[in-house]
């Protein structure tokens, strides 16, 4: 099959530091080639893959994420060719599949749903989602898809194990890895360190200055009295060493996550997750298995939660994410999408 996949243009493709989506392109679109398919990646300058990489940006324009005065030109070269191709995977955001749908005369589209329902973005998926196929990234984001948009597909993010170092020893701290923002709660991750009486390890973008806000108001009173070793611009290497090492990775996010990529990274190697049962926590974490699903809020619930991670074993967790949230799986998953579009 000759697929396309469209990754953002903002950054590299696997990206060097922060970039979750990015992760999930590179891991696609590897998967694609390596399984023989005839696989072309549209990512900027930079990006690194076994299919075919084609570039509109020899460099990413990191620092305009999301205008679509940027992503526009990117978005209509790779649709340019769009006649070579069997099936196109658009993970662009507005301007991919209204450009898609603007032009239905070309191969079946594949749009992931890789952030949340907005208020602004369900105008458009509401006029294209009869046009483009839309792919949810859970059970629990398809479930909020607003009255009249269609999202017949739901397909788990998945990674790619061989990047993911299993560990069956662990040390005595616990870890945070996410932005510097409410919806991550991490001044909450640092309470329930304390109260649990552990160093805690903060893996944490803290770069514009809405985060440099919240660290400065919010987590730096919270950070008094505690055992707390913060890392910025944390990159891969670094991320899944203090992943295989931590006791658990602490998840405490107050918003209806689409799907949470770090608790099935912490997973992979061999490290449970605690997380509030929210958004699609309790599609990656098996309870009393994986990890531990706490009542949203409660934060004496993560900190109890804190003392059981030690009965779990690591083999579990890996074995989990092995079977139903690996690289391999997605791909697979996908190829069944494609199928069935292309008939």
């Amino acid at each position: 099959m000759r697929v396309l996949q469209i990754a953002p243009p903002w950054f590299p493709v696997p990206p060097t530091g922060y970039g979750g989506i990015e992760w999930i392109v590179s891991a696609l679109a590897d998967g694609l080639a390596d399984a023989g398919h005839e696989t072309t990646l549209f990512a900027p300058g930079g990006s690194r893959t076994t299919a075919k990489l084609e570039t509109y940006y020899d460099r990413p324009p990191s620092l305009q994420v999301g205008d679509p005065w940027f992503e526009a030109p990117h978005a209509l070269a790779a649709y340019a060719q769009r006649d070579r191709f069997d099936v196109i995977h658009d993970h662009l955001g507005a301007v991919g599949p209204a450009i898609a749908a603007a032009r239905p005369d070309g191969p079946p589209v594949v749009h992931t749903l890789h952030g949340p329902w907005t208020t602004a973005n369900q105008h458009l998926y509401r006029q294209v989602s009869d046009q483009v196929r839309l792919v949810a990234i859970s059970q629990d984001q398809a479930s909020r898809a607003p009255d009249g948009i269609e999202v017949p597909e739901v397909v788990h993010n998945g990674i790619p194990l061989a990047r993911y170092p299993y560990r069956e020893q662990k040390e005595d701290f616990l870890l945070f890895v996410g932005r510097a923002t409410a919806d991550k709660g991490p001044e909450v991750a640092i309470d329930v360190a304390k109260r649990a009486g552990l160093p805690l390890v903060m893996a944490i973008k803290i770069a514009e200055p809405l985060e440099i806000e919240y660290y400065e108001t919010m987590m730096a009173p919270a950070m008094v009295g505690a055992d707390v070793d913060i890392r910025t611009d944390v990159g891969h290497d670094e991320k899944v060493d203090l992943l295989g090492r931590a006791r658990a990775i602490v998840v405490p996010i107050r918003w209806d996550e689409p799907f949470g990529l770090v608790m099935a990274e912490a997973m992979a190697c061999g490290t449970p997750a605690i997380a509030y049962a929210r958004g699609a926590a309790p599609e990656l974490i098996v309870d009393g298995r994986t990890g531990a699903l706490v009542r949203p809020g409660d934060l004496l619930g993560l900190v109890d939660a804190v003392a059981t991670v030690d009965r779990l074993a690591p083999a579990d967790c890996r074995a989990h994410v092995e079977s139903e949230l690996s690289a391999t799986r997605m791909v697979e998953r996908y190829l069944d999408v494609y199928a069935a579009l292309v008939g």
